[in-house]
């Protein structure tokens, strides 16, 4: 994958920011609203949630976008790294959320809640767990199409937002059946929920910010250079990502009795069999002679 189609895909990557921003727009405003009617603490929880994934959403909107700015003096890879960093920004936010919700919920059950809410509540909360159901499907195909961390961090923004008002339903129907209490109850567990979902996320941004990579794709990058021909052997190899691409440093062992210019094509041709994998970005190679005949015996 060349340098213009990862623009390109940051491109279609707005587009799913755009479409959660429409959503959580759209479903915090109308949960809120029924929630202060229908008297419901699990779907007010639920509402404030989606309120402060508008502002996550916008960060990861604003880390697309910066991410495609051009290399420069500064920033000789790119920007490539802001898609994570939005990542972990949009982590910090709704860590924020899900112990403010956490912090309402556990006061309303020791306060001691009397009345169920109003059944219409349920609906409105069933309606949004399947809205946010789909909008999680259309970003986690996009995610997977394109590549993208900050992409797939939105999805599963969406599939948690459409487990929350899952909960909150559950929470809101026992209320209705003589157990008021389990509605403030629900948005305990809804308040845990966001913060497990901030925790992942953060977890992998941050895993990705500090250099760290997978070792599985390691193992498959070393397995695909080891079939060019002329590579005896893969002495180092590191990886580190920016965005959604990866940069590979291998340091290969080729025959010692190739001159400078058959050693300098083999290191060609392996940094062209990584780059056709679409997660590598830039290889760095160096090689070392090596005695082959030593390596046999």
């Amino acid at each position: 994958m060349d340098q213009q189609e990862r623009y390109d895909n940051l491109k279609l990557g707005e587009r799913g920011a755009i479409v959660s921003i429409v959503a959580y727009i759209v479903l915090s405003a109308f949960k809120l609203i029924v929630g202060y009617i229908a008297g419901s603490e699990a779907l007010r929880a639920d509402g404030m949630n989606n309120a402060t994934d508008i502002v996550a959403s916008v960060a990861v909107l604003v880390g697309l976008r910066l991410a495609q700015k051009p290399a420069d003096r500064n920033h000789r890879y790119g920007h490539w790294k802001s898609e994570t960093i939005a990542s972990l920004i949009s982590s910090f936010i709704m860590a924020a959320v899900g112990l403010q919700v956490l912090f309402a919920a556990v006061s309303s059950v020791f306060g001691g809640s009397e009345k169920a809410p109003d059944p219409i509540s349920v609906w409105a909360g069933l309606f949004s767990a399947a809205a946010m159901y789909f909008v999680y499907r259309y970003n986690r195909r996009l995610a997977v199409r394109i590549n993208s961390q900050a992409v797939m961090a939105a999805a599963k923004d969406n599939v948690s937002d459409a487990l929350v008002s899952v909960g909150a339903v559950i929470g809101i129907v026992g209320s209705q059946f003589g157990l008021p209490w389990l509605d403030p109850v629900a948005a305990v567990a809804v308040g845990l929920l966001i913060c497990k979902t901030a925790w992942d996320i953060f977890r992998d941004a941050s895993h990705h910010l500090s250099d760290g990579f997978d070792e599985s794709t390691i193992e498959s990058f070393k397995e695909a250079i080891l079939e060019v021909e002329g590579v005896e052997a893969v002495k180092d190899i590191k990886a580190r990502n920016y965005g959604s691409s990866a940069v590979v440093d291998v340091v290969v062992l080729v025959n010692m009795e190739l001159d400078f210019a058959e050693a300098h094509e083999i290191a060609t041709s392996v940094e062209n069999k990584l780059k056709k994998t679409s997660e590598v970005y830039e290889v760095h190679v160096h090689y070392e002679p090596v005695d082959v005949s030593e390596m046999l015996s």
